[in-house]
């Protein structure tokens, strides 16, 4: 997991929590998240924390589900479109941010090695078992290319990334991940991103569109059940990780769309009054019967709200691929 950053340990500190100046790296991002977010007024959780490798495989699983559509459309774009893209960009390095276990790189991986440039994958995320495991997969796969792993939280510790070797690096976040950030967060991301990028550089980035609500809630309330787990599984890792004692079959998942803000918004609400202690903080954690805890957005996307986030963070929309207004990749580069 990432080092704490200097803001999380003033969230430790404030919260009476005495930190040794010297081993900052002992105190985990993870633990400034739940101290932020379980002592607000409106209890929240970033998404991220989703994805150990428990939570990576349910969620290969929820690609795998009937009402899930982006991963496929994804998927198909990327079958369809990607010689193309690898024609146009012959990159000598691929950086996947939130990459989790890769199940969709190759895609990405083979046409890029037929252009024959490309001699380095990089994964980025804050998951290494997931990492881990998806880098002996793509060693076997992909004889000959080195494939490296950071664990980093691509959200604030990019500048970690360093420059791209010559010769240009593609930058790919796939699986609409962007739209899990608030609209600050995407324009602090895409800027931060953009000085890390030079003029041979790229972006490739996987977007939700706007669509009916009834495919979207759907694809966010799957029957079996796998989407419900997955977001229960962020209880899970702060039982494991931080000592806590979370009852997790007793929140119900929820999962809404919110017209206003064109977002599916998601839930953990407490089925009845409860209290949890996180032991490694010294926190006790109190829920009245239906207090939720707020740990996920995504954000759906049209093709002209994209054009405008890319314009704003210093880039140019060079390439659009999408399929009939469910899914769309883009491509933009640095002006």
């Amino acid at each position: 997991m990432p080092t704490t950053h200097a803001e999380d340990r003033a969230v430790l500190s404030d919260h009476g929590l005495a930190l040794d100046a010297g081993t900052p790296e002992t105190w985990t991002a993870l633990a400034a998240d739940v101290l932020r977010g379980l002592t607000a007024e409106e209890k929240h959780l970033p998404p991220k924390w989703f994805y150990d490798a428990h939570g990576s495989a349910l969620f290969d699983e929820i690609c795998q589900q009937p009402e899930y559509y982006p991963t496929r459309a994804e998927t198909a774009l990327l079958e369809a479109q990607g010689a193309e893209i690898a024609a146009a960009f012959p990159a000598r390095e691929l950086v996947e941010l939130g990459s989790g276990s890769s199940t969709k790189t190759p895609l990405l991986l083979a046409p890029l090695r037929a252009a024959g440039r490309l001699e380095r994958y990089v994964q980025v995320d804050v998951s290494a078992s997931a990492m881990a495991a998806a880098e002996r997969r793509l060693t076997e796969a992909f004889p000959g290319l080195t494939v490296e792993r950071r664990i980093l939280d691509f959200t604030t510790q990019l500048a970690h990334l360093g420059r791209a070797p010559q010769g240009g690096r593609m930058v790919a976040l796939l699986g609409s991940t962007i739209g899990n950030l608030e609209p600050v967060e995407v324009q602090a991301f895409l800027e931060q991103l953009r000085a890390q990028l030079g003029p041979d550089d790229t972006l490739l980035l996987g977007t939700d569109l706007v669509k009916a609500k009834a495919d979207l809630v759907a694809a966010y309330n799957d029957a079996a059940g796998v989407t419900a787990q997955f977001n229960r599984n962020v209880l899970r890792v702060l039982n494991r990780e931080l000592d806590a004692d979370f009852n997790i079959h007793a929140f119900d998942h929820e999962a809404i769309w919110n017209p206003d803000l064109e977002r599916i918004e998601t839930r953990l609400r407490a089925r009845g009054a409860q209290q949890a202690r996180v032991r490694s903080l010294s926190l006790d954690v109190s829920f009245r019967d239906g207090e939720a805890i707020f740990t996920e957005i995504s954000r759906k996307f049209r093709r002209e709200t994209v054009a405008e986030l890319y314009a704003a963070a210093g880039f140019e929309l060079s390439g659009w691929f999408e399929t009939n207004g469910v899914y769309a990749l883009s491509l933009a580069r640095p002006v």
